[in-house]
């Protein structure tokens, strides 16, 4: 099986289109959504397009998914004004269906054999592993599993590196890269490809403030996410600081 990795998408359905197009041209048989799905501008858009993988769809929890349920119950503190936008924005249906995601997920994936999928790490959905994370994190922070392949997201930053003999896996950011503009994504089977598909920035920022003008702190989002984004010096500069 061959297997696209969509993390951090983000309520960013045009990037999302954009990827879907190319997981549907690389033929791929599976979509592991890793994460944080639908908190951004167009987040009831984003989920019902998911949703219409269907079956081909392996799904994974992710903070913000937590947190968007935890608003949409009235059980949030209330202090994220973007969080509280999105549960206002989706059904019934789409707080179940977030509800019910895992922590984690295992896939057998051709060339790789098992593969564990988190947002996070396998014990959280926040906690921070980056690329220069020392060994002894890796190994504290996957202990409770033993897959040779783990792919995690999160942080938005795309990496492959070797830890203590497992191979650690971040596709990047679909919604929200930090880098380098784009969608970020990864392709597994054989191997481990990072992949990164161009589309319509400038188009995107239209749509979203067609869709969601009062997105809190849309314009933001826009320049910061969409039409540029942050450098992974500065990223690791942030997730780095005690």
């Amino acid at each position: 099986m061959r297997v696209a990795v969509l993390a951090d998408v983000h309520g960013n359905l045009p990037a999302l289109e954009a990827v879907l197009r190319d997981v549907d041209a690389a033929g791929a048989d599976a979509v592991v959504l890793n994460g944080d799905h639908a908190s951004g501008p167009m987040p009831a858009e984003t989920l019902d397009r998911l949703a219409e993988l269907g079956d081909r769809a392996i799904w994974v929890r992710g903070n913000a998914d937590r947190e968007l349920v935890s608003a949409y119950d009235g059980s949030s503190d209330g202090d994220l004004p973007a969080t509280e936008y999105c549960a206002s924005r989706l059904s019934r249906q789409h707080r179940d269906l977030l509800a019910d995601l895992p922590l984690s997920v295992v896939a057998e994936v051709t060339g790789l054999g098992p593969v564990r999928f988190c947002h996070a790490t396998t014990r959280s959905d926040t906690e921070i592993v980056l690329v220069d994370s020392p060994l002894e994190r890796y190994r504290e922070s996957f202990a409770d599993s033993a897959e040779p392949t783990v792919v995690l997201g999160h942080t938005h930053m795309p990496f492959d590196r070797l830890a203590d003999r497992r191979r650690f896996i971040n596709p990047g950011s679909v919604g929200m890269p930090y880098g380098s503009t784009g969608a970020h994504w990864a392709l597994l089977g054989p191997d481990v490809v990072l992949r990164r598909t161009d589309y319509d920035l400038s188009a995107a920022a239209e749509r979203f403030r067609a869709a969601a003008p009062d997105f809190p702190e849309l314009a933001e989002f826009i320049e910061a996410n969409v039409l540029t984004t942050p450098s992974d010096a500065e990223a690791l500069a942030v997730f780095s600081a005690p």
